[in-house]
């Protein structure tokens, strides 16, 4: 099975190591759900992401959701190719 790593920097920053994809992003938003609801601006650096699936855009989107839903704020940095494939492909890219 894949894994991840959702590592806390500090201020709402959060760098995600490893896989995003079918296999781990409801693990991933099962982690990230408390402590991003602790910040109203997050940063998720992606620079670390290995495999990266339509999973991956779908967490994406629903981070993006849910920070709106709370009037927070996030934005990604280093978003894996793959992904910005994905959402220019789901013409979703103005989204994220």
């Amino acid at each position: 099975m894949s894994d991840f790593e959702l590592v806390d920097q500090g201020e709402g920053r959060f760098i995600l190591k490893g896989d995003v994809s079918f296999a781990t992003a409801d693990r991933i938003l099962k982690a990230s759900e408390k402590v991003f609801s602790q910040h109203v601006s997050l940063e998720v650096d992606m620079s670390q992401v290995g495999k990266a699936d339509s999973a991956g855009l779908a967490l994406m989107l629903e981070w993006k959701t849910l920070a709106v839903s709370r009037d927070a704020e996030i934005r990604y940095t280093a978003i894996p190719k793959s992904l910005i494939a994905i959402a220019a492909t789901s013409e979703v890219s103005d989204l994220l």
